[in-house]
């Protein structure tokens, strides 16, 4: 599983580190594997034209010494300092002795230009908001020249803590991050500035519990339900689907799609799109007599194209068992009733559903997505999955975030999250705790929609149509 630590963690770490080590190893490491990646990154070191843009403090030394490393190797060097005199003493030094140069910020646009790579060490870890105006332009040259840009630890301007961006910021190829990934390299929006990540071992011990978690294929595999000798349809266990309406049958049609592929035995569908439901998955178990009446269930997903059903939403999450609601049925459903339930509670929504939820601008959500989805899991005592360019999944009782790594935007169609959340209910009724359920299905979900769509437009049903094959390689 790959992690996530914040600030103040990864300082206290370093801080135990350095106390046992000599002064300025822990530098030369994580300077080591800085130079490192840019070499790989140039291909041909000897005879390439390198900049390093160094602000203040240890990421500028980070720079400047794994500046010496590859000046060693015969690369041109120069380094533009933007505040020489707090640029990092013993890195400026090294620079020097191993043939590099240093620049003021003046020509600095035209050494940028002809640059083969550009390496940001403006601002660390401890940078708030957007870069400083004297480091704009700077940024915005690497942006338009042809060097490839890498950033040290987080590209300077982002928020590390939070993935949030408040102001101009360097858009980088690639990270190299010391020790842990920080959570703004993993979501968005300061995900999209970070380009490629490169981890570096550094030696940091750290605690058990991130501030996020990132699933890989091993935990996905762990998780997922697998029927054994003894199993039957219900054992494996049934999940209810009260979904679909006249105006939007196909919302039930690609709900049940993603259920009967998400593990569980069963799936029996409540509603008004019973026909089109069995015309399409004729192994669906319909009832039209509503949720109470449906028969034994494991867990329910309410609410995708339920148009204005308050009804159907209020009796599913009277029942005492999991229930995933999403669409329209996180409009339709009453705070207090979610609130209130007994039973594990997965909200699924997207941006704008997440703002109206919140009472606040679509914008403020996209712009601060961990944040948000924190607010609607601690505000309705629910676990919530945060649709959008990097899924995130918090739980009800707190705990790391998950932020799923498998996410394409040929998932921004129609319908798409009919069948994420079908997925997730099977999972729940298979007996997933609603973390474990949201984060998987979202995982699966992310590969099937890669998969179905091979780099060309995609419908949610072939998205649903491709969980089989996103199962069997995450088990193979």
């Amino acid at each position: 599983m790959r992690t996530a630590y914040s600030v103040e963690t990864v300082r206290a770490a370093e801080r135990d580190l350095m106390a046992r080590l000599p002064e300025g190893a822990l530098m030369q490491r994580a300077a080591a594997g800085l130079a490192a990646a840019c070499a790989d990154l140039l291909g041909r070191v000897y005879g390439s034209r390198v900049v390093l843009l160094v602000g203040s403090g240890d990421n500028g030394g980070d720079a400047l010494y794994a500046g010496a490393r590859l000046a060693r190797r015969g690369a041109g060097v120069t380094a533009v300092l933007l505040s020489p005199e707090r640029a990092h003493a013993g890195g400026l030094g090294a620079l020097r002795r191993a043939g590099g140069v240093v620049a003021g910020a003046g020509g600095a646009e035209e050494l940028i230009g002809r640059a083969d790579l550009v390496v940001d060490g403006i601002v660390g870890i401890g940078g708030k908001g957007g870069l400083r105006a004297e480091a704009v332009p700077l940024a915005e040259a690497a942006a338009r020249g042809r060097a490839a840009v890498v950033a040290v630890d987080l590209p300077s301007g982002v928020d590390v803590d939070t993935g949030e961006v408040r102001g101009a910021a360097v858009r980088a190829d690639l990270t190299v991050t010391f020790g842990t990934h920080k959570p703004g390299l993993l979501v968005d929006p300061a995900r999209e500035y970070a380009g490629s990540v490169r981890l570096v071992d550094i030696g940091l011990e750290l605690p058990a519990e991130a501030e996020l978690e990132a699933l890989q294929h091993a935990d996905v595999a762990a998780l997922l339900p697998m029927p054994v000798s003894e199993s039957d349809k219900y054992r494996r266990g049934v999940v209810g689907i009260a979904a679909g309406s006249a105006r939007y049958p196909g919302a039930a049609v690609l709900a049940v799609a993603g259920a009967l592929r998400g593990g569980a035995g069963a799936v029996r569908y409540v509603g008004p799109a019973g026909d089109a439901v069995i015309a399409r998955f004729p192994e669906t178990l319909v009832s039209d007599q509503g949720p109470r009446r449906a028969g034994r269930v494991q867990a329910w997903v309410v609410g995708p194209g339920a148009g204005d059903d308050a009804g159907t939403v209020a009796e599913v999450l009277a029942a005492d068992v999991p229930v995933l609601v999403d669409a329209d049925g996180l409009r339709l459903a009453d705070a207090g009733a979610v609130r209130g339930r007994g039973a594990p509670t997965l909200m699924t929504p997207h941006a704008g559903e997440a703002a109206a939820l919140l009472g606040v601008a679509r914008e403020e959500v996209e712009g601060a997505r961990l944040a948000a989805v924190r607010e609607l899991a601690g505000r309705y005592g629910a676990t919530v999955l945060l649709k959008g360019s990097t899924t995130l999944v918090a739980g009800a009782g707190g705990g790391p975030v998950r932020v799923n790594p498998t996410g394409t935007p040929w998932l921004a169609t129609a319908g798409s999250g009919d069948v994420l959340s079908g997925l997730a209910g099977s999972l729940l009724a298979a007996g997933l705790s609603a973390v474990d359920a949201g984060s998987v299905a979202a995982y699966l979900h992310g590969l099937a929609g890669r998969y179905a769509a091979d780099g060309a437009p995609v419908g949610a049903h072939d998205v649903a149509g491709a969980i089989g094959g996103a199962w069997r390689d995450v088990c193979g």
